[in-house]
């Protein structure tokens, strides 16, 4: 198969959307099958690029610089999309370089699928844009109703975009795995804790993502205040960056050293952080799938997540973690100081949490993908033959 891949954020920002279909050339092209990939680039990206990277036109996104925002499809791309010739499009998100891709998709006579990977409508409430979600809910449905295909990564998120009629009966699921080379809880470092200010009897209660809002962090840090408040012997670890890391900062107590604050980190640093913590939690709301909740249960951590689309089918409530129901403050505290009193069952929880994410094996997930694409080529070519006949 030949596969143009679009992409608004393919290797510039690191985050878990651009990770997976970074994995996913990576396995197309190892099972003999060519992608060429269209995006936005910067010149200093957030890692390599997996495979073959086309670099399109782009702006920075008002409000949020550090992403940019694709112009379209130039005549020199689509030339070079012509000699490629492919066999059909894989979009990753219903932007303007989707919606470009998706036109010339259907001039060229090819099928195009499409991958969900963010709630972009839930975004603007976080911007005070809220007043244009259901403008862009209606540009979603019908993006995706033109595509042959959507993968979804988790089955309550396709629950909720089947409810809301954002996506219908063309609807797959392309779930998520996990490197269990990579994350594991014997990789618990007790020297490096100690470095970074936490004692041996502390509680690490772990966030990992990037530091917008829409990830939750007025939660986390209202938690971090409210356990320390309480006598709890918590400390935070802070793994990721982002134009809210000031915030965090500022709102942080004064006596949480900025060495928690760890930045952008990856590879064996990022494995190490994950397996030093003791606890991790996710409060976002706008979660898909939960690549960090994944990770972080491979690593032999319970978690405590809101109760959201993607975390609800990774965390079994009061087995590998518990599920939070909405966002008083007095919910989330109330099983920290439970797990923080009981260590048996912290350990407990995480040992079930890392055997849960054993099951989440990537080579099963890509083949279960390349079957879908496979059906799409097939249906285009029965389509094409009945055509023909007419």
């Amino acid at each position: 198969m030949k596969i143009a891949l679009f992409s608004g954020n393919y290797n510039y920002q690191a985050d878990g959307a651009n990770k997976a279909l970074n994995r996913l050339v990576g396995y197309m092209e190892a099972q003999g099958h060519e992608m060429l990939v269209f995006s936005p680039t910067a010149k200093r990206p957030a890692f390599e690029p997996t495979g073959t990277l086309i670099s399109v036109p782009s702006l920075p996104i008002p409000f949020r610089p550090e992403y940019r925002l694709a112009r379209g499809l130039t005549p020199a791309l689509k030339a070079r999309i012509r000699d490629f010739a492919p066999d059909f499009f894989h979009l990753s998100a219903p932007d303007r370089l989707g919606h470009s891709a998706l036109n010339f998709a259907e001039t060229l006579g090819i099928p195009a699928v499409a991958s969900f990977h963010t709630r972009f409508d839930t975004y603007l409430d976080y911007y005070k844009l809220g007043f244009l979600s259901s403008y862009a809910r209606r540009l979603m449905a019908k993006f995706y109703a033109r595509c042959a295909h959507v993968y979804v990564p988790s089955p309550s998120m396709a629950n909720v975009l089947q409810d809301e009629g954002l996506i219908g009966d063309n609807l797959r699921f392309w779930g998520r795995g996990i490197t269990r080379e990579k994350f594991d809880p014997a990789l618990r470092d007790m020297e490096w804790r100690r470095r970074i200010g936490i004692a041996d009897d502390e509680i690490a209660l772990a966030f990992v993502g990037r530091l917008v809002k829409e990830k939750g962090l007025d939660i986390y840090v209202a938690l971090i205040k409210a356990a320390l408040e309480a006598g709890l012997p918590v400390k935070p670890i802070v793994i990721g960056d982002g134009p809210e890391r000031g915030w965090v900062e500022k709102n942080l107590p004064a006596s949480i050293p900025t060495d928690l604050l760890l930045g952008h980190v990856s590879g064996a640093e990022l494995a190490r952080a994950y397996a030093s913590a003791d606890i991790f939690i996710n409060p976002s709301r706008t979660e898909t799938f939960g690549n960090v909740t994944l990770e972080a249960m491979a690593s032999g951590l319970p978690a405590l997540c809101l109760s959201a689309t993607g975390s609800i089918d990774l965390i079994k409530d009061g087995h590998t973690g518990y599920i939070i129901e909405g966002t008083p403050i007095e919910n989330w505290l109330e099983k920290i100081r439970q797990l923080c009193n009981q260590a048996d069952q912290r350990k407990a929880m995480g040992l079930a949490a890392w055997q849960a994410s054993q099951a989440y094996d990537w080579s099963a997930i890509f083949s279960e993908l390349e079957a879908h694409y496979k059906e799409v080529l097939s249906i285009a070519k029965a389509r094409r033959e009945t055509a023909l006949s007419a």
